[in-house]
Formats: C-alpha cells, structure tokens, sequence
C-alpha cells in the first residue's frame, strides 16, 4: 500500500504554500510601502514608524528557532496550519490597531511564524520530490515570495491608497486563511518522528556547517538589501526621475529574485556548491556595477534586474542547511529565514552609515559588494573545514 506521501502531487502541495509565501513577501514588504500612511494615520513621524518594520523583522529572528525547537513533536501539516493560523491573526490585529504601540505588538506577533513557515514548507516540498530535485522544488514554493513583489506590494499598496493602509494588513489576513484551506487539503497526514525532540533540535546549535552556512546568509545578502533599501532614493536623488519609476524599478528586481530563483534551484541540484558560489560572486559583481550605472535609469533599472538574480541564493543555502544540519533539520530551516532578516537589517544599516558619512546613495553599491564577498568567504571557509573534516576521517592510505 502506498504512503500518504505518495499519492499526494507535489505540484499541488508546493501551489498551497506558495500562496502562503506568496502573503508572507506581500506583507514583509507592504509595510515598507504603506509605512507613510499608517503613521499619519496614527499621528506618529514615519522614523517612530519605521520601528513597526523592525517589529516584525525581529518576530522573525526570534520565532523561527524558538517555534521550530519546542514544536518538534508536532507533524509538519499540524504545523504548518498552525503557523499560519498565527500569522493570519495577527495580520488581522494589525488591520485593527488602534494605535502605535498596538500595532508594534501586532507586527512582531505576524513576524513569529514567518521563518518556521518556510523553513517547515522547504521540508515539506523537498520530502515530495527526488533528492536531485530538492532545489528546485524549494525554489518552486519560494516563487510565491518573489511574485509578491511583483504583484503582491504594488496591489496591497494600491489598495492602501485606495482603501486605506488597514485593507492591505487585512487583505494578507485573508491569504493566510486561504493557505490553511489549502495546506488543510493539499499537505499529507504525517507524523513526527519518534526521536524528535527540542534537544535534538538543538543540536543544530553545535554543528560548525550549519553555523557558518547561516552566517554566510547572514552576510551575504545583506548586500542585496543594501542596496534595495536605498533604490528610491538613489533613484530620485542620483539619476534624477520622479517618483512614478520607483514602482516600476522595484517590480523589475522583482522579475530578476523569480528568475533567479527558478535558475539557480534548477543549478543547485546539479552543483550545489558550485552554484552557490556563482551566485554569490553574481552578486558581487552586479551590485559593484550599481554605482556606475545609477546615474541613467535605463542603466540602473538593468542592474536592479542582475541585482534581484543573486536573491537566488535562498533555496541555495536552504538546501545546503538540509545536507549539513542531520537530526536538526527543522530548526536549521527555520533558522535560514533569522539569518536571511539579520542581513536585511545589516546590510541597510552599513549603507546608511556610508551615506550618512556623505558618500551618497551610490556608496550602497560598494557596501552590497563588500557583504557579498565577505558572504563567499564565510562559505569557503565551511566548505574548507567540512573537506579538512572528511581527509581526517579517511583512513590512512585511502583513495
């Protein structure tokens, strides 16, 4: 008799969590955009306001480990409806708030289930597919958070304007209903393994691959961000448009992250190391070239697609952390997501002190290529302790 697993489709499993990828990257960056009208609203300055956005970037951090280790006896379908049953009430209570200190609460609560979703979604889809397909079928999921910042940010920010910022905050609430229904549906009747523990789970903690693998995450697309948090205003301060292009700029580095995604998921299952490597010195490259080709907007809305390529690193390092992180993998896969909100306040953060030191907005540029590179070579270096390990495990005149 076939398992469970079995008779299920993969594609429509990785559909189902896409959707809730897909309200997850919508309001990650949504809140970015409908930062201006939430805090006239709530008559605060937008920098008290740009705290909200730190709010739920530290859910992350903080949810992702902590959900991962103390639900490690829960079946992944239990989970997953779990999470998302929080991030809808959540997004909902933000939806509501009243006032300021209401909706900081509300946003960390919706940023809680964000890592541990999508660290749990990876395990699922990569357990539904050939091992030489894990990559890919990672990425197919992680699609759902590319297009959201295609589509997803520009509609919930058209319906913000339109409605009111509460109707995009509510708008997500109903996405992540949508994806219990169809996890609920779509996700197979698992059960947890009979040695699954929070200490095991923590042992992730004390394996070197999976700490430098995170750390390269960490680093490394804090570039990426760099830059893309100060695109606007290198957009209008720099190369000298109107604000009308800022949308369209950031939807085509959202084409360049989907193509990304997709080719280097497909690349990964054939080389992982070596794809990860590529993408890294992608990047690198790219965001060198922003200072030099912001001054056009042809130029610089080219770079933002070769840019929005290296956010392919994602399933990448996601599917490196399976490989390395044993018993441990849930809270590996979780973690990603922590490290993956460290870079994107790291990054910005380095950019702003560069701008701030009166560099200008293009110094962002060299930052992001700083990061990237320093990124590669916390991922060399795992590489080169992971291979001492393995000649010092060999026996003595092996092959």
């Amino acid at each position: 008799m076939s398992s469970p697993i079995a008779r299920r489709s993969p594609g429509l499993i990785i559909f189902a969590l896409s959707v809730g990828a897909f309200a997850i990257g919508t309001t990650e960056f949504a809140a970015m955009s409908l930062l201006p009208f939430f805090a006239a609203d709530l008559g605060i300055s937008e920098p008290v306001a740009g705290h909200v956005i730190s709010a739920y970037a530290l859910g992350v951090v903080v949810g992702a480990p902590v959900i991962a280790v103390l639900a490690a006896r829960l079946s992944r379908r239990t989970l997953l409806i779990s999470l998302m049953a929080l991030f809808a009430v959540g997004n909902g209570l933000s939806g509501i708030a009243g006032n300021y200190q209401g909706l900081l609460v509300y946003r960390f609560i919706s940023g809680l289930p964000h890592g541990a979703y999508f660290g749990i979604a990876s395990l699922v889809v990569a357990s539904m597919v050939p091992l030489d397909q894990r990559a890919q079928a990672i990425s197919r999921m992680f699609l759902g958070l590319t297009i959201a910042t295609i589509i997803g940010v520009p509609a919930a920010n058209a319906l913000g304007q339109l409605l009111g910022w509460r109707a995009g905050f509510l708008t997500v609430s109903v996405l992540a209903v949508a994806t219990m229904t169809l996890v609920a549906i779509a996700a197979p009747h698992d059960r947890p393994s009979r040695h699954a523990s929070p200490l095991r789970e923590l042992g992730a903690l004390r394996n070197p691959q999976v700490l430098l693998t995170l750390l390269s995450g960490a680093i490394g697309f804090g570039g990426l961000f760099a830059v893309y948090t100060y695109v606007a205003s290198t957009l209008i301060e720099v190369t000298g448009v109107s604000e009308a292009y800022v949308p369209l700029v950031l939807g085509v580095f959202g084409v360049g992250m989907t193509v990304g995604n997709l080719a280097a998921g497909k690349a990964a299952d054939r080389a992982l190391e070596r794809t990860a490597i590529a993408v890294f010195v992608w990047g690198a490259v790219s965001l060198a070239l922003f200072p030099v080709m912001a001054c056009n907007v042809w130029t610089l809305t080219l770079d933002m697609l070769l840019i929005g390529c290296a956010g392919g690193l994602g399933p990448v390092l996601q599917t490196r952390l399976m490989d390395v992180a044993g018993d441990a993998q849930a809270l590996a896969a979780a973690a990603h997501h922590s490290a993956f909100n460290l870079a994107n306040a790291l990054g910005p953060w380095l950019a702003g002190l560069a701008i701030a030191a009166g560099y200008g907005f293009t110094a962002s540029g060299w930052i992001g290529t700083a990061l990237s590179l320093a990124g590669l070579a916390v991922f060399l270096a795992a590489l080169g302790l992971e291979r001492a390990g393995s000649r010092a495990r060999s026996p003595a005149g092996g092959c």
